[in-house]
């Protein structure tokens, strides 16, 4: 569907559109700052100090370690000043900052839950996943003493966290790093939908987002703020199609650890020095296939800040929550690096 809404444009519209693009892009996505955190709290899982039938990839450790680094940058997460049952002594008096649960959006296995337990003592995880998995972090979770587990098979869009009754008035963090397109979009919704005297008490959440070629005008949480771009329904759904260009193959190759979207830039305006734009061409698939694999990075990756972007102002101007886009990982160990962090 999107792609027929894109080669359905004439090559007129589709340079209107690419020229619309950058402009809302230096208009609203100033500068996303670097914050590649290793937490001294997670040291006994980046020093492999843990079980040794854990599944261990230093990649997604090194992911996980930052995500829950940049919540503790917020002061969602409270460091351990000793071990994890200092962090287990503290709950216990009641802080009314402390973060007792968490809850993991798009969960898969769990390992990051995993992380956040072995690491800053929280006593309640709640694991959302509509999948079912082998090989899964529940077993070693159910072995820690007085930790409460709940694994909800369900879709995020069905889920509604107020009719949990174990996490009534509970503080804690959501976090998620599998929440690809629309999951993304729920995931908000739900988590900061209407609350009462007894809803669960968000005090931080942590969405790394990614695979935005996926995302849905239905279920996108700011279309209000995209229609107030200029951005029409259809130009929303071709700008998603754009943002595979960001991770394909196409580039990827060439640029190891590329991790700033203005090297992007300025590499493609070096490609284009010298070539005039070819407006002899009749179709905008015939254009699409002309361009440089940089200028679809380029455009993809812009494209993916402004949907971000969108998400980041409706936490911030519809909850009042201290929002930011950060890069918390480097490109070269995931081209999707972007993290929404707020509390």
């Amino acid at each position: 569907m999107k792609r027929k809404l894109l080669y359905s444009m004439s090559v007129s519209q589709f340079h209107q559109l690419i020229k619309k693009i950058e402009a809302v892009h230096g208009g609203i996505c100033k500068e996303i700052d670097d914050s590649y955190l290793s937490p001294e709290a997670c040291n006994i899982w980046f020093n492999k100090e843990i079980d040794r039938k854990l599944p261990f990839q230093e990649k997604h450790v090194l992911q996980q370690g930052s995500i829950l680094g940049n919540l503790e940058e917020i002061g969602a997460l409270k460091r351990c000043k000793i071990n994890v049952e200092c962090c287990e002594s503290d709950l216990k008096e009641k802080d009314d900052n402390s973060v007792s649960a968490v809850v993991e959006f798009g969960a898969g296995r769990g390992y990051l839950t995993q992380m956040l337990a072995d690491c800053y003592g929280i006593k309640k995880v709640y694991l959302v996943e509509r999948k079912s998995y082998k090989l899964k972090a529940d077993r070693s979770l159910r072995q820690k003493e007085n930790l409460v587990l709940e694994r909800m098979r369900i879709d995020i869009e069905d889920l509604n966290l107020n009719a949990v009754e174990s996490l009534h008035g509970v503080p804690y963090v959501a976090v998620g790093k599998h929440l690809c397109g629309p999951a993304t979009d729920l995931s908000l919704r739900c988590c900061l939908s209407r609350q009462d005297g007894e809803s669960p008490v968000l005090r931080g959440l942590a969405i790394a987002t990614c695979c935005h070629h996926l995302c849905q005008w239905k279920s996108y949480i700011n279309k209000e703020y995209i229609l107030s771009l200029g951005i029409s329904k259809d130009e929303f759904h071709i700008m998603t199609s754009f943002t595979s260009w960001a991770v394909d193959d196409d580039h990827g190759s060439n640029l190891p650890g590329v991790d700033d979207i203005d090297l992007l830039a300025s590499n493609a305006k070096e490609e284009e020095e010298g070539e005039v734009r070819d407006d002899s061409l009749s179709s905008v698939e015939e254009v699409v296939k002309k361009m440089k694999p940089m200028e679809r990075a380029v455009l993809g990756f812009k494209c993916k800040q402004i949907i971000d972007a969108g998400r980041m102002k409706w936490v911030n101007k519809k909850h009042g929550l201290d929002s930011k886009l950060v890069k918390y990982i480097p490109a070269s160990i995931s081209p999707e690096n972007t993290l929404l962090i707020a509390g």
